[in-house]
């Protein structure tokens, strides 16, 4: 028998991968009539010394990115998902993801692309990993 999830956490970066993982994971959440959530990390080491000092810098920043994945909320409802979170969180996104959002909202399944968009961290080794390590819950890493 397959598993079903009734809550599912999704994790995304306008990579290409993240928006396969964002599909996958609406597919998913309709076929289990699951919820699904959708975060995204604001990174602070993507911004220079003066940038991560000013307040307005990332307030704007944040007010941007949770705009964003309100787009992401509505394709999700508008795909068909009947129950859709969205949340934004600071900091490392594996770490972050891993430590403070999945005890925050409580998923049974992470889903998440293999490379994020940019940075040092670009290469699967690194976010992706760290969270299928480390995370309490299944983790399926799209590619």
């Amino acid at each position: 028998m397959a598993t079903t999830f009734k809550r599912i956490l999704v994790g995304v970066d306008d990579s290409a991968d993240a928006l396969l993982a964002f599909n996958y994971a609406i597919h998913q959440a309709k076929r289990d009539d699951a919820e699904l959530v959708i975060v995204s990390v604001l990174e602070s080491d993507d911004m220079n010394v003066y940038q991560a000092l000013d307040s307005d810098y990332i307030h704007g920043e944040h007010r941007e990115l949770v705009r964003h994945v309100a787009e992401y909320q509505k394709q999700a409802e508008d795909a068909g998902v009947n129950k859709v979170k969205m949340l934004v969180a600071e900091g490392d996104p594996g770490e972050t993801i891993v430590k403070d959002v999945i005890p925050h909202v409580e998923p049974d399944l992470l889903i998440v692309g293999s490379e994020a968009k940019k940075g040092a961290r670009r290469h699967f080794g690194s976010q992706a990993a760290y969270m299928a390590k480390y995370a309490p819950i299944s983790v399926l890493v799209i590619r």
